[in-house]
């Protein structure tokens, strides 16, 4: 079984995070005597640190645990560090991918990686993406866009040029929603992340970016968000308004089977709709290990989105 949907932080990244503690407003503090001690960058999105975060022993014992013979391995979203100076997001991204690239070499049968990129800077991160992948990595994770800039703004045209370039996997994971109506009960997270997924995914679809970069292999975390469940919606969207359908060549749906998607949904029922929606071959299994909301281990058992992804 694969798992293409999980998180680490390298002790290089740890060491780093601590030189550079005052820059990054890193604060780490114990909530109870029963948790680990939550890690905050930035005042914002702060996260329980548990020791499967760092520790590559415990890590590869849990995998094999669980019947993972093989995990592609993403940075942290909350490391992604777009509100920094590019320079401080290059050189954190350049410090993550050569420790992940380290330790795929070290177990090459039980792992890949992806990288992190400074998002922020999209010159650098073709850049830092084309280092990464000669160390060996399969593409980057990144974010839905920056605060003021969605992924299909030509700002960020060098970046999707070099992905296209290398076939890398894009593997899109959003941030928890800043909505002030979802300041309760979880929902940033609960609903909040895949709003954040639904919304960038939509954008890209009707953009017609699809088509301008066809070899940039786009990966949606979350089953895709809320966008496979109202592609209905699109379709006629599409055939009612010229400003939906303008920079298509085909109906939404034909895009959406032109995604990936991680079977991160916790309900068999929803897994199986996105199987019969997009096809078996664009549906990979992921976990989102360790947070706390993650489906472990990953529900989907086939290999066969995984083989069309990676080959």
């Amino acid at each position: 079984m694969y798992d293409m949907h999980t998180h680490f932080i390298p002790p290089a990244v740890l060491d780093w995070l601590k030189e550079n503690q005052e820059v990054v407003h890193a604060k780490w503090e114990r909530k109870s005597p029963a948790q680990a001690e939550f890690l905050t960058i930035n005042n914002k999105w702060g996260f329980e640190l548990k020791e499967s975060f760092i520790n590559p022993a415990l890590y590869l014992e849990e995998q094999q645990k669980a019947g993972v013979a093989h995990s592609l391995v993403s940075p942290i979203p909350q490391l992604f560090m777009y509100d920094f100076p590019a320079d401080l997001t290059s050189e954190v991204s350049t410090v993550y991918n050569r420790a992940l690239a380290q330790w795929v070499r070290e177990h090459p049968s039980q792992l890949s990686a992806l990288a992190t990129i400074p998002l922020n800077h999209p010159e650098q991160a073709a850049k830092e993406l084309r280092e990464a992948m000669n160390l060996g990595l399969k593409g980057a994770i990144i974010g839905p866009g920056l605060t003021d800039k969605m992924l299909t703004h030509e700002f960020f045209a060098p970046f999707w040029e070099e992905a296209n370039h290398q076939k890398a996997v894009i593997f899109i994971h959003p941030l928890l929603a800043e909505d002030p109506r979802l300041k309760q009960r979880m929902m940033p997270n609960l609903i909040g992340v895949p709003w954040e997924t639904t919304i960038c995914a939509t954008d890209i679809l009707l953009s017609g970016m699809i088509d301008r970069y066809p070899d940039a292999k786009i990966l949606l975390a979350h089953g895709g968000g809320f966008l496979p469940y109202q592609i209905g919606r699109l379709n006629k969207g599409y055939e009612k308004w010229s400003i939906v359908s303008q920079a298509l060549q085909a109906e939404p749906i034909q895009y959406l089977r032109r995604f990936w998607f991680d079977s991160v949904l916790w309900n068999e029922a929803s897994l199986a709709y996105l199987i019969d929606v997009v096809g078996e071959d664009r549906v990979v299994p992921g976990s989102d290990y360790p947070f706390d909301l993650c489906a472990w281990p990953p529900a989907v058992q086939s290999n066969l989105g995984v083989e069309t992804l990676l080959r």
